[in-house]
């Protein structure tokens, strides 16, 4: 059975999605009163990407579970919660949640959740597998209370639109139409017109002949350029970026040679870039660049480089909020595929992304945007203090830092602070934390969800709701199949998180000891050393 996607952008559909989005800011005032308020919370957390860049990323089918930390918000004893997977989720994992609760009994809670499932294994959207199902839409529309109900999801598309427009509740997302400013192409000009420092680079293309056109223009430019990223104009985690390394092609095209020599020689070494994804080829890059368009952008060279990253929300009234920073984690060949994070950033630079968030979001909010916007950077250490930062790339979606700080924050019921950028519980300790998607080795291939918490019970490895420290874990249902887990450990300092974290890596490598050897392990206690990434 197939549903045709009436695409919103199109008559009077964007009209109708708009209308229904306003009512959002008619029920919720401020941030602060959304969050606590009486509402049914519908959360689709549909991973609607480009499936084949979707598929470079091992056990994607499983992140639909990224989003569970919205379950922490049962502990609001007026908040009621619908949450739809493809397949029907371990009941383990469920429970492993809402015993995270602090203050709020086990039953109170599961009795205000609702699961449900399409039982649709398919590589589709969960959304238009939704959509594809209508008594299960008539289900979720029968659950909800339609006057105090909104939507999130991981990201929004036409997908997420016509499901928002089919159920009559409003998206608490940037509209579809929006999408555009968190392409590679749309941030670049929301940085210019937001007057944020950027790498130099071109205008969206759509073949590879104008991809070296504008690479060579872009050298013309830069005559002293080593390297450029070949960015798809939609790409996840870096695994749409390719490197193109210029010394290796100078002697046949100096800088300050002809146009048309310099458009030959890059054209000729296509075949040759540094692909981040594990096994592409030029010949499959190449005719992504039709359907997505490309960019080619200035590489950020540096002796001492890091990777920040700052989150903001623009809620329904169209304040901006900034949420945190961090310095991310990355890695893949040349450093741009992201496996991790650190919260927060390095104080050195952290109100400065701050600043540089807000203008961002402001100039987003102008344009109509909601809610969770984030924003990589690159930064590079001058040698006298100082760093020079320059933005990336923007996330019109829930990112790989958002799990982790929400997680963070609906556990202590804290605060982040503008004025240092650190995050306080409500005991006024301030709380920092490791987190990755990516702890993965083969050695833990075959862990079930009940041998996992078997092992989180026994070696207490679990979050302390009384400390507030220890270990939040997600992309439990990757385990068995991937050997992949995700992580989240909390301190009362950089070093305890950092030791909480390597106590999880040092137990699970014990317990899995008979097993192979591993073979694809995101680090052997911690996370690489360096920080010599580029944000992707």
């Amino acid at each position: 059975m197939t549903t045709e996607i009436v695409d919103i952008s199109e008559f009077k559909q964007i009209d109708k999605f708009r209308n229904l989005q306003l009512t959002l800011s008619d029920r919720w005032k401020s941030i602060e009163i959304f969050d606590q308020s009486d509402a049914d919370i519908l959360v689709i957390p549909s991973i609607s990407l480009d499936q084949h860049e979707l598929n470079k990323v091992e056990g994607c089918e499983h992140y639909e579970e990224r989003l569970l930390f919205s379950l922490i918000r049962l502990q609001n004893p007026r908040t009621r919660l619908i949450y739809v997977t493809s397949m029907p989720l371990h009941p383990s994992i469920i429970d492993y949640y809402l015993q995270l609760l602090p203050g709020i009994p086990f039953s109170h809670a599961r009795n205000r959740l609702l699961l449900l499932s399409t039982y649709d294994s398919s590589k589709k959207p969960l959304s238009q597998k939704i959509l594809e199902r209508p008594r299960l839409l008539e289900r979720i529309r029968q659950a909800l209370r339609l006057e105090k109900s909104f939507m999130i999801c991981y990201n929004s598309t036409d997908w997420e639109g016509e499901l928002s427009l089919k159920l009559g509740v409003p998206l608490y997302a940037a509209a579809p139409d929006l999408q555009v400013w968190g392409t590679k192409s749309g941030s670049r000009q929301i940085f210019a017109e937001s007057e944020v420092p950027h790498p130099d680079g071109s205008e969206k293309v759509w073949s590879p002949k104008d991809l070296a056109v504008a690479a060579a223009a872009l050298w013309k430019r830069q005559p002293t350029l080593k390297r450029m990223v070949v960015k798809l104009n939609e790409g996840i985690s870096g695994e749409g970026n390719a490197l193109l390394d210029l010394r290796l092609i100078a002697h046949v095209a100096p800088p300050h040679g002809s146009d048309a020599k310099r458009v030959s020689a890059i054209s000729e070494s296509f075949p040759n870039l540094r692909f981040q994804a594990k096994q592409e080829k030029w010949e499959n890059f190449s005719g992504r660049i039709a359907e997505l368009g490309a960019i080619v952008e200035a590489f950020v060279e540096g002796e001492i480089k890091r990777s920040p990253s700052v989150q903001g929300r623009i809620s329904p009234n169209g304040d901006v909020e900034i949420l945190s920073t961090h310095d991310q984690i990355l890695g893949g060949p040349d450093g741009q595929i992201y496996l991790g994070c650190r919260f927060p950033a390095d104080e050195v630079y952290r109100l400065q992304l701050q600043q540089l968030g807000l203008q961002i979001g402001r100039n987003l909010a102008k344009k109509g945007a909601l809610e969770r916007y984030g924003v990589d950077f690159i930064a590079v250490d001058q040698g006298n203090g100082t760093w020079e930062i320059q933005a990336i790339e923007i996330n019109l979606r829930k990112g790989g830092t958002t799990h982790p700080f929400m997680t963070l924050k609906l556990l202590t019921n804290g605060r982040y602070d503008l004025s240092t950028g650190l995050f306080y519980s409500q005991q006024g300790r301030a709380k920092y934390y490791v987190a990755t998607d990516n702890l993965q080795k083969e050695r833990y291939q075959g862990l079930l969800p009940n041998d996992f918490m078997d092992i989180i019970a026994h070696h207490k490895l679990h979050f302390d709701t009384g400390t507030e420290t220890g270990t939040v874990f997600h992309l439990m249902g990757c385990l068995s199949q991937f050997g992949k887990l995700g992580i989240t450990s909390i301190g009362d300092s950089p070093q305890q998180a950092e030791d909480i974290y390597n106590k999880v890596v040092k137990v699970l490598d014990e317990e899995t000891l008979s097993s192979n050897q591993d073979s694809s392990s995101l680090a052997e206690n911690s996370f690489p050393i360096g920080w010599d990434g580029y944000s992707c």
